[in-house]
């Protein structure tokens, strides 16, 4: 049995009752309990006299708690004071005062790690990091202490920082020596790596806080290495197994489309339209992903894909995640493509039974050569023809098995999958390092920038005054809210009472009209189709506008509570308005007063106003959430790395991508 996979059981000092407790943190094996690092390190040899604390700088002070006491009132607080031999300072905490307050004992030993203020003539630390030593541990002087995140059942049994950096000291002991490294020598001594063992005791005990994080970096190189390789393999064997459909270059669609349109294709569609070309021809399967900012013409250049295969005998299929988006999808492919002679059908969740039934012959017949739709596509009665071609937009709204089902409706399709959310590059490389990438990095000519706004809730009266002053010529507005119906837990507005506000308020000489999720299907497409005919002025809504709404003679997007949107999702929003001749506004009011809310999202929406760059965005995005959220939801297939970190490693993972394409092209 390799050593990383023995039972947490059999590691010395693990019964029954500890190995529950880890196992409740997934810590199943020896190699989940040497690969649970530590949250960070408390460095003693950085620790200075109370006396000489430098105000203003994070500092590690040793002391005894000499003093505790609640103090109750408006803003309650539990304080204590802390002392050494020079001085004593006061810790204050804001918050879970009265469980600190029975937390803590008038002579129990701590370290206290924070920023160092003064007082009213005192130092301070507010909400300082905290850890209870013994009295033996003030001797250890010139070390590094690793912190562990533990559960209360850990405690329980006995695995506070301190047990726990005892249980995994024994067990470096114990099996350190036999770890086998899974990277292979040559690339360790061309690298410079350290093996894996010695770095993992490293990463545990280090000598120093470079030593932990040159260790740190050891293993995280090892799990973006191993998962690039996999990826690698898996992209030769793609593109090794010629049993795909070759299509031959499109003669008559394609060249009748550019010819039917009233406008010139950007250079940059003109480029991503001839790399699929080039790949559909040959006979291994296409995994391609496009990516293309807000309004940088998607749709156009899969439907260049799309005649491709009809003109080649075959039969081609668009997903959408919302009925919204794949609705439009629908009718502007239906108005370029039944010029040309072509059929395409719109399946979605509910429709007539008959109207359904006749759409499924048509599919499964062929009479049908592009459909559009939702998930309804993938449903079991769906039969194509002859699927030669399966497109997915918005893909990453789709889990794993989502495409792979529409992918299974034909015998061996191409696949293409296109987003509008900008990915950061290492997060392009890990969750589809074995796509084929294509970048729609231009505009189309005339684009005005949209002029972007951060304003406070007092400038709220003035916005709707300006946006009054829109529809007065002509305009159209979008007002965007981040709840459907008011919340007793929230203080912000919904969508339902907002509308109610506006069109009896500031906008009640126009037409105003409300839109959400939760609406019937026909009510929502009623609603967009009244908007886009402009015989709604005002749309007040939830995200649902967030993808894929095209209402060119929309010029103002104003979103309320701001602070509450993540980046991509505030670019997206942003992208509805922008897409016709006229001058765009998007206006952001924050109700953020105070405290971390105020800092990030402040941040955040600086941001929005200092760039229109979708891809800049993103990478910010990554900065503030970290990949596991930054698609406001945890994206399907995101693999789960104990080391490594998506937003910090982007060199490292770059190295890792190189050195396994190296390996599998010697294979």
């Amino acid at each position: 049995m390799e050593i990383l996979s023995i039972p947490i059981e059999k590691v010395k000092g693990v019964g029954a009752k500890r190995a529950s407790a880890l196992k409740d943190v997934e810590i199943l094996t020896l190699g989940d309990l040497l690969y649970y690092l530590p949250r960070r390190y408390l460095d003693r040899t950085q620790i200075l006299p109370m006396a000489r604390a430098p105000i203003g700088q994070e500092v590690t002070l040793i002391g005894e708690v000499r003093q505790t006491r609640f103090i109750p009132g408006s803003r309650p607080r539990f304080v204590m004071v802390v002392a050494d031999e020079t001085d004593d300072i006061t810790c204050t905490f804001f918050q879970g005062g009265r469980y600190l307050q029975r937390n803590f004992a008038v002579g129990d030993e701590l370290a206290i790690s924070g920023k160092v203020d003064l007082f009213q003539g005192r130092r301070q630390m507010v909400h300082p990091e905290y850890e209870f030593i013994r009295g033996e541990e003030r001797l250890h002087t010139g070390v590094v202490v690793p912190l562990y995140t533990t559960s209360a059942d850990m405690k329980e049994r006995g695995l506070r920082s301190r047990g726990f950096r005892r249980l995994i000291s024994e067990a470096l002991d114990a099996f350190a020596e036999r770890i086998e490294d899974d990277l292979p020598a040559a690339l360790r001594q061309r690298l410079g790596l350290a093996e894996l063992g010695a770095s993992l005791r490293q990463v545990h005990f280090p000598a120093s806080l470079a030593e932990a994080e040159r260790a740190r970096q050891r293993l995280a190189f090892g799990e973006l290495f191993a998962f690039q390789l996999r990826l690698a393999r898996r992209r030769k064997k793609n593109r090794e197994q010629a049993d795909g459909i070759a299509f031959a270059p499109s003669e008559k669609l394609v060249p009748a489309l550019w010819d039917s349109l009233p406008f010139a294709p950007t250079r940059a569609q003109l480029r991503v339209v001839a790399e699929i070309a080039a790949q559909m021809q040959r006979p291994q399967v296409m995994n391609r992903l496009v990516q293309g900012d807000v309004g940088s013409g998607k749709t156009l250049v899969g439907l260049c894909a799309m005649l491709t295969a009809v003109e080649n005998g075959y039969q081609a299929a668009m997903m959408a995640p919302t009925e919204i988006l794949a609705e439009q999808h629908f009718f502007n492919i239906q108005a370029l493509v039944e010029p040309l002679g072509l059929t395409v059908v719109f399946l979605k969740g509910a429709q007539r039974k008959a109207l359904r039934e006749e759409l499924l012959t048509a599919i499964e017949s062929g009479v049908a050569h592009i459909a559009v739709g939702t998930h309804a596509l993938i449903q079991e009665q769906v039969q194509f023809a002859r699927l030669g071609l399966a497109v997915i937009d918005e893909q990453h709204r789709f889990g794993v098995v989502q495409r792979g089902a529409l992918y299974k409706k034909g015998a061996k399709p191409d696949l293409l999958v296109m987003t509008a959310t900008p990915i950061p590059r290492t997060l392009a490389l890990t969750l589809y390092g074995e796509l084929d990438v294509s970048i729609i990095d231009e505009l189309p000519p005339g684009r005005k920038p949209i002029r972007t706004a951060l304003r406070g809730e007092d400038r709220r009266a003035a916005i709707f005054e300006f946006a009054g002053d829109q529809v007065r010529q002509g305009r159209q507005v979008y007002v965007v809210y981040p709840l459907i119906e008011e919340s007793e837990k929230a203080d912000y507005k919904s969508a339902v009472e907002a509308y109610d506000e506006l069109r009896h308020g500031p906008l009640a000489e126009f037409a105003v009209a409300l839109l959400h999720g939760r609406m019937a299907a026909e009510e929502k497409a009623a609603v967009m189709e009244d908007f886009k005919q402009n015989r709604i002025q005002v749309l007040v809504c939830t995200t649902v506008v967030e993808v894929g709404v095209d209402v060119p003679n929309a010029t103002v997007m104003i979103i309320e509570h701001a602070e509450r949107f993540g980046l991509a999702q505030l670019h997206q929003l942003r992208g509805r308005v922008g897409r016709g001749g006229e001058q765009s506004f998007c206006i952001l009011i924050s109700y953020a007063h105070a405290g971390a809310e105020l800092a990030d999202s402040h941040e955040r929406l600086q941001t929005m106003e200092r760039t229109q760059d979708g891809f800049e965005i993103a990478e910010k995005d990554l900065q503030l959430r970290g990949p596991g959220e930054f698609f406001g939801v945890r994206q399907a297939g995101m693999p789960t790395f104990k080391a490594a970190d998506l937003v910090a490693d982007g060199a490292l993972l770059q190295s890792a991508r190189e050195e396994a394409m190296r390996i599998v092209d010697s294979e």
